[in-house]
């Protein structure tokens, strides 16, 4: 088994695993987050090796948590020492018997529409423009981050989404297209790279919204009024860029007139 001193263990560990996962061509999102959990980790345990199952399940336990945050903290424990047993580091793996997490689905919660269209109408034109790209068309925050002059061509723009995937969208509510045509560069400029982090996007839009609506919220908005209006749920989760239609269906509200021609139709 590799030695290192017992002080800089955790630097070294930590190193080796971000270099295979940048090997292995893991989104910079997908390190960040492993990032945030094996810190948690690391701040309760001096050496990484000597972490055995309880030590992880009591981490999971974690009482502040809501199951989204177990789910992903088991995932970035089991990756972590998938990858240390199979380089020697570890003897057994002590991530192998972690219970699986079981989360409730979510449920749809889009922006209601006087909301959404005050916000779209923003005297911050910046903020305007934000809401527009989530709610028309259902951008991330992630995605609004980047959005990009190169990315736009012909009504066309192409999104960056999550896992480095990429989708092309048409874009055709009037004002998003005017905006997107005076870009040049970054839409929304700033130190990360060139243009703003994903979290100050949903920070600007929470605060510029009342209550508890957010940037997501505003994608929730976007999918349930293009379901409402195409009945597609094939083409809705293209839009919003979802690999599998029961993602999808968490983003869309059903109407109360289409639940109820459901059920006139059923009692008929």
């Amino acid at each position: 088994m590799p030695h290192t001193p017992t002080g800089d263990v955790w630097a070294a560990a930590l190193g080796a695993y971000y270099t295979a996962m940048t090997a292995a061509n893991r989104s910079p999102g997908t390190i960040k987050l492993h990032r945030h959990y094996l810190a948690g980790l690391r701040d309760v345990h001096r050496d990484p090796w000597s972490v055995g199952l309880g030590d992880l399940t009591a981490m999971m336990s974690n009482p502040s948590w809501q199951g989204a945050a177990r789910k992903s903290a088991r995932t970035v424990y089991r990756g972590f020492y998938r990858w240390a047993f199979g380089m020697g580091y570890v003897d057994v793996d002590p991530s192998l018997m972690l219970p699986a997490v079981t989360v409730q689905p979510g449920v749809p919660r889009p922006t209601p529409e006087m909301i959404a269209k005050r916000t779209m109408r923003d005297p911050d034109e910046r903020i305007a423009f934000m809401a527009m790209l989530a709610g028309y068309a259902g951008l991330r925050a992630a995605e609004i981050a980047v959005v990009h002059s190169d990315d736009f061509n012909d009504g066309l723009l192409r999104i960056h989404g999550k896992g480095r995937k990429v989708r092309s969208v048409p874009i055709v509510q009037a004002e998003l297209l005017a905006q997107l045509e005076r870009v040049d560069g970054y839409a929304f400029p700033g130190r990360i790279d060139g243009h703003l982090s994903p979290g100050y996007v949903t920070r600007l839009l929470s605060e510029a919204m009342p209550e508890h609506w957010t940037a997501h919220t505003l994608r929730h908005r976007a999918a349930t009024k293009a379901y409402a209006g195409t009945l597609d749920l094939l083409a809705v989760g293209q839009m919003l860029g979802h690999a599998r239609a029961e993602m999808t269906q968490r983003y869309v509200l059903v109407a109360n007139d289409a639940l109820r021609a459901a059920l006139a139709a059923a009692a008929a």
